[in-house]
């Protein structure tokens, strides 16, 4: 037993003399009253410490978290306030939840009850922002930037959303009719009559839907889709097909028949196909027979 006793006593000297503790993760400095207030530091960790055991404000840098130790009680300040969305973007009449965080002079945060904050509208295409931070966007004709503002504290906060164009045929004035809104709004403006798919704005014979399937302007006289055919020399039985502007984002078809009169026109079977810059020479091999009318089907993806 005398040896057990002996033994114990050791082991109080030893931790007597507070010497300091370190690991992989953290270091503790001796438990001296000399040590009082100084701070330590880890790779992972920072803490200002004061006589008696380990206080005041320790904060980790990943992931981010901030301890306050032995304190009874902390007063603190607002000094901003953070507005939070996930993910920053609405679809066009559709909503997003809008929340905040409060930046206080500890360098902590605190989460602000959504009702708390004064929410308004400061930019761009949304309809509202309700009590409870709940904003809706607006139709849209193209992916557009927007700005929310609140206000807690006496400190603003704004967050930029973008109000993303997930219909492209929805603005009011142009809705459904089978044109893209941002090709419209491109060279009408909003909400023109001018803009019709079935009107021939630049009177140059072609529809604004033909023109907008061809990738040409509505508003210019000489921008035209022009087709045009002739013999080929020295080739009978051989006819070319020449077509123009030719775009890469389009599938131009040839279609061939007999009579104009007829419904059954039919895609050229036999034929070679030659493009310079813009125009596009496409060549019947089997040009035969008294009288062939051609037309050409454009389709944009």
């Amino acid at each position: 037993m005398k040896t057990h006793a002996a033994f114990f006593l050791a082991l109080l000297t030893l931790t007597a003399h507070a010497d300091p503790r370190t690991s992989t993760n953290y270091i503790v400095v001796t438990d001296a009253a000399d040590s009082g207030g100084k701070r330590t530091t880890s790779a992972s960790y920072t803490n200002d410490g004061s006589a008696g055991g380990i206080v005041g404000v320790s904060t980790v840098a990943t992931p981010a978290e901030t301890a306050k130790h032995g304190y009874i009680g902390q007063l603190t300040e607002v000094t901003a306030l953070q507005l939070v969305a996930t993910p920053m973007t609405v679809n066009e009449g559709g909503t997003r939840q809008l929340s905040g965080v409060a930046l206080l002079d500890d360098l902590t945060t605190n989460i602000v009850p959504v009702a708390s904050i004064t929410w308004s509208i400061q930019s761009g295409p949304l309809i509202g922002i309700n009590t409870n931070g709940l904003v809706t966007a607006a139709t849209v004709y193209q992916d557009t930037l927007a700005t929310g503002q609140g206000v807690y504290a006496g400190h603003t906060g704004t967050l930029g959303l973008t109000v993303l164009n997930v219909n492209t045929d929805d603005i009011p004035g142009y809705s459904s009719d089978g044109l893209d809104d941002a090709w419209q709004v491109q060279y009408f403006g909003l909400n023109n009559p001018n803009a019709a798919p079935t009107l021939d704005s630049d009177f140059d014979g072609q529809t604004n839907f033909f023109e907008f399937i061809a990738g040409l302007s509505p508003i210019s006289g000489t921008s035209r889709f022009l087709i045009d055919s002739a013999p080929v020399p020295n080739q009978p039985g051989q006819m070319n097909i020449v077509i123009s502007p030719r775009l890469p984002d389009r599938t131009y078809t040839v279609q061939c028949n007999t009579t104009l009169a007829s419904t059954d026109w039919a895609p050229l079977t036999t034929f070679t196909t030659t493009d310079a810059g813009q125009q596009r020479t496409i060549t019947d091999t089997s040009a035969t027979g008294t009288r062939k009318f051609y037309r050409v089907q454009i389709t944009k993806p």
